[in-house]
């Protein structure tokens, strides 16, 4: 009997393994590379965006603003042309093209050069003294000119050129502080103001309020500023000699002669003093004026719309129940306390003239075509303009009308602007 092989089944079972096995020790045993370095991918190359076409400059009518920014009166001017720029950056998307331009060296030059450019209207010049050489370089064109200036006297409206005056009028000022003391039953009125062209505007002023409300006025003495002077219009316009004289009682001696007896002294002859100067000026005139019987609180002393300049006034006790008529300061202080924020600095009281003869120009835009005069007849609107000092509009000639507040030192507003005409 043939002996078989216990091997053949099971080897030709396990060979595979075997096989499987061998070529793992085979992978186990050979040695390991390390793996071929990775290379970063370049960057792509950078391909510049297409920049979007500019938009196109609107194009705007331009309105000139001259004003000092060198020699004297910089820091006013400075204080004008840095409200302007505040009411275009308020405006948001004003509808002119401002440039300014510094009057100081020469304000004809500088409004020839304004209209040289193009400009349509010009805002300035500041000084009275300047609105003729201005008014020489714009001659024979439609350009009108709303001067800053307080001299009613510069305003022209015809044929011959368009001189508008912005400033603030003393004669205003004058009337409505006037008939407001006359509507609480003041009758008789007395002034002192100064030599010059102001005080004599407000003389005139002073005299016509006076009669146009009813009231009586005493006297007018006109003074200069040095301590003499100024003591002698208070004896002046008191009518101290007279008064004095009338005082003494003539008496009869038993030997026939005449004694005269000093008797009380007659109070003074008007119940309202203006005192047509600056706050400092008036002050300087108490001590005069209480020698000769006219303290405050013997009579009501009133002042003009210089007055609002000072706002130290209001803390002067020897001032308290002083009147005087200006324009609001509400909207004129929120101004200010951003310009403060931006600029540093207090703003000159007339900043708002530039603030609101840009806002004037704005209003007008859509009646103004583009490269056509500007739309002088639209000054003349009788509603009027609407600003940081309030409404306001244009007299037939050309003078800024405002619309003012009475003011009484000590107490405050006693009788509010109105809003519109």
């Amino acid at each position: 009997m043939a002996i078989k092989s216990g091997l053949g089944r099971n080897w030709q079972v396990l060979q595979p393994v075997v096989l499987a096995l061998t070529i793992l020790v085979a992978g186990c045993s050979a040695p390991r590379r390390a793996p071929p370095p990775v290379t970063a991918a370049p960057p792509p190359a950078a391909v510049e965006a297409p920049r979007p076409a500019p938009l196109p400059v609107a194009k705007l009518n331009k309105v000139a603003l001259l004003v000092p920014l060198s020699g004297a009166n910089a820091a006013l001017g400075e204080s004008i042309a840095n409200a302007a720029a505040m009411a275009m950056v308020d405006l948001g998307q004003p509808q002119v093209q401002l440039i300014t331009y510094d009057s100081a060296p020469s304000a004809g030059e500088a409004a020839a050069k304004a209209v040289a450019e193009g400009a349509g209207l010009i805002l300035g010049p500041l000084l009275a003294s300047d609105v003729p050489a201005v008014s020489a370089a714009v001659a024979g064109r439609p350009v009108p000119i709303l001067s800053f200036s307080n001299d009613a006297g510069v305003a022209s409206v015809g044929p011959g050129g368009d001189v508008f005056v912005l400033g603030f009028q003393p004669g205003q000022a004058i009337n409505r502080v006037v008939s407001y003391v006359r509507s609480r039953g003041i009758e008789r009125f007395a002034a002192l103001v100064p030599q010059g062209a102001y005080g004599q505007r407000s003389q005139l002023a002073f005299v016509k309020a006076v009669n146009d409300a009813g009231g009586r006025s005493t006297a007018v003495v006109s003074y200069g500023r040095d301590p003499e002077k100024m003591a002698l219009a208070a004896r002046q316009v008191t009518n101290h000699d007279a008064r004095l004289r009338a005082s003494g009682k003539p008496t009869i001696r038993p030997d026939g002669t005449v004694a005269q007896v000093a008797g009380a002294l007659a109070p003074v002859p008007f119940q309202a003093l203006m005192i047509a100067d600056s706050g400092n000026t008036a002050l300087r005139f108490l001590t005069p004026l209480a020698r000769y019987g006219a303290a405050p609180g013997q009579v009501v002393i009133l002042g003009t719309e210089l007055w609002n300049n000072e706002p130290g006034l209001a803390r002067v006790p020897a001032l308290k129940g002083a009147l005087y008529a200006t324009v609001s300061d509400v909207r004129f202080n929120q101004m200010a306390a951003r310009y403060r924020a931006k600029h540093g600095g207090n703003p000159s009281r007339l900043a708002s003239l530039g603030y609101d003869a840009v806002l004037l120009a704005h209003s007008l835009a859509a009646r103004w075509p583009l490269g056509q005069p500007f739309p002088r007849a639209a000054l003349m609107a009788r509603d009027g303009f609407a600003g940081i000092d309030g409404a306001f509009r244009f007299t037939p000639a050309g003078v800024a009308e405002r619309a003012l507040e009475v003011d009484q030192i000590g107490t405050g507003v006693v009788s509010p602007a109105p809003t519109s005409f």
